[in-house]
């Protein structure tokens, strides 16, 4: 069996548990294609996984890495999209902190001549799900009012892109030496969550009218406030529970005298037919945009991947503003 290098982890625990080490090599599906991996990113995702958290779907890579940029090395008997040479990025349910991965024809997508393999491997993850919470899941319209919690994170980032792009009037919150990003990108007001509290200052932007969308990744301890935040026909998005799960003393009535929709939402382990129609959807939205430089990604740092260590532990520190991200070689 031929062997690659990939980042592993011999049982749950702390950053220091990753290592380099030898992986079998991925065999390519006939609808797939191999990529040698220039780049990938980091997500919560990874952090949970390796310390025995979120188990990878069935029949995906146990590897970690949820997003990839290389190059294509070799296709399947049924791939006519590809070639070997092409330049791709994608969204991938796990095997991106390695040397190879496999990844469908339908989810890569050819990466812009003037964005570099880093740049490329910081869009797939956090741009999808912020797609997917905002247009699919929200239904975002121009002129309405989003919350964007953890503005500066990865999704964040995105999602105040997408949501200026839309037309939307976006809110968001972040400890204050973050919100120079979060402005640049077309946050129209910022909240410091460490000094602020969101709900009054959501109340007083808005002339009491609260706002149409949140999305959320803190989860129970935000849930009231958030609840509260929200105006008649209001939509919460959860994509995360970053402070536990277990809400206290929740006056459910509010849900139904404001008309809410509560809408939870994992992108990873969707199916492949639902992911490959937002691929194409948000490929047909954005890639142009991409290219221009008018949405871009957002890097707060690259490292070599023998540093993987240190850069779990930025993430898992909350210094990161935008996507971690390592480099393959």
């Amino acid at each position: 069996m031929e062997t690659m290098k990939a980042i592993l982890f011999d049982e749950p625990g702390e950053a220091e548990k990753l290592y380099i080490g030898n992986f079998p090599k991925p065999e390519v599906g006939e609808e797939e294609i191999l990529v040698e991996v220039k780049a990938t990113a980091l997500n919560r995702a990874d952090i949970l996984q390796r310390m025995g958290k979120y188990p990878p779907p069935q029949g995906a890579s146990p590897v970690l890495g949820l997003e990839i940029s290389g190059i294509v090395v070799e296709k399947g008997s049924k791939v006519f999209k590809w070639k070997t040479g092409d330049k791709v990025f994608g969204l991938i349910p796990g095997g991106g902190y390695a040397q190879f991965a496999v990844i469908h024809e339908k989810m890569a997508m050819h990466i812009p001549d003037k964005l570099s393999f880093e740049e490329a491997a910081a869009i797939p993850e956090a741009f999808l799900t912020s797609y997917q919470a905002l247009v699919w899941l929200a239904e975002l319209k121009a002129g309405e009012f989003i919350l964007i919690h953890a503005g500066a994170s990865g999704v964040g980032t995105a999602s105040i892109q997408l949501a200026r792009e839309i037309g939307a009037k976006i809110i968001i919150t972040a400890s204050a030496e973050k919100h120079f990003i979060c402005k640049e990108l077309g946050a129209d007001v910022l909240i410091d969550y460490k000094s602020q509290n969101f709900k009054d200052v959501v109340k007083n932007k808005t002339s009491n009218y609260g706002v149409d969308v949140i999305i959320d990744f803190i989860g129970a301890n935000y849930f009231n406030d958030n609840v509260e935040s929200l105006t008649r026909d209001g939509r919460l998005i959860l994509l995360a529970t970053l402070s536990g799960g277990k809400v206290n003393e929740f006056d459910v009535r509010q849900i139904l005298t404001k008309r809410l929709k509560i809408i939870g939402s994992t992108l990873r382990s969707r199916p492949l037919d639902y992911q490959i129609k937002l691929t194409k959807e948000f490929k047909e939205f954005a890639l142009d945009k991409i290219a221009s430089g008018r949405i871009k990604p957002v890097i707060d740092k690259i490292y070599d991947w023998k540093d993987v260590v240190q850069a779990h532990k930025r993430m898992e520190e909350n210094k990161n503003i935008g996507k971690i991200i390592l480099r393959i070689n």
